[in-house]
């Protein structure tokens, strides 16, 4: 059974969701028989800042409408729902940053069966420890922490590969009418979005597993980030 995702490092329901589906997929019986794979998606493909001088308060105020009042309650709220998702976000020291290098990265580790192993590494740099996920040594070493080549991972980040393979994912989701992440597509059939509890994602795979025709589409909609900011 094939489990496609589509998520952005900023996005922290991603990183909710990522943690409440490993809980259901681990507690299921069938979790050997199912394949992961990891798609890219971006929020703000305008944002282009590399400098790590941005903060996400500046970031979502400034580029994303929010008040401070209505800034701190949304936090408050996503730090609970973190803490029952065994993430702690640490949003006074996250870095706004362009997550394009971050997404090609991504790739390369795909490529060497790491993908999954990247991504927790990028979302705990990014949101647990206030790293710059737009600068390339920083980067680098992350690769290198994973087993991955220093010098393969700087011509990737350099130059233009897996360019591609970052837009056609983006592409995809375009396609297939996705707007917000994260985004689960359960062996090409049913759809759920949004940061869902462990019991939803667990009732989604079993019910997957078990070629169910109930539309697991309709659990969705709530705890994610689109192209206008995010929601609770």
């Amino acid at each position: 059974m094939k489990i496609q995702v589509w998520s952005d490092i900023m996005c922290p329901f991603c990183y909710i969701a990522k943690k409440n589906f490993e809980q259901a997929l681990a507690d299921s019986s069938f979790k050997d028989q199912v394949e992961v794979e990891w798609k890219s998606f971006q929020l703000d493909p305008t944002l282009k800042e590399s400098s790590g001088t941005l903060s996400i308060s500046e970031y979502m105020m400034n580029r994303k409408g929010f008040s401070k009042a209505h800034l701190d309650q949304f936090l408050n709220q996503l730090k609970e729902m973190g803490k029952n998702a065994g993430v702690t976000f640490n949003y006074d020291q996250v870095i706004a940053a362009d997550t394009f290098p971050a997404h090609k990265l991504l790739h390369l580790a795909k490529e060497n069966g790491k993908a999954d192993e990247m991504e927790e590494a990028l979302f705990k740099a990014h949101f647990v420890d206030g790293k710059n996920i737009a600068d390339v040594e920083f980067l680098v070493s992350l690769a290198e922490e994973l087993g991955l080549d220093q010098s393969q991972t700087r011509k990737v980040l350099a130059e233009d590969d897996y360019n591609y393979e970052v837009k056609q994912d983006i592409m995809e989701a375009q396609n297939l009418g996705i707007t917000g992440v994260p985004y689960y597509i359960l062996d090409g059939k049913y759809a759920v979005s949004g940061a869902q509890p462990v019991g939803v994602f667990a009732k989604a795979l079993s019910q997957t597993y078990q070629e169910s025709i109930v539309d697991l589409s309709k659990e969705s909609g709530d705890n994610m980030c689109g192209i206008d900011g995010c929601s609770i």
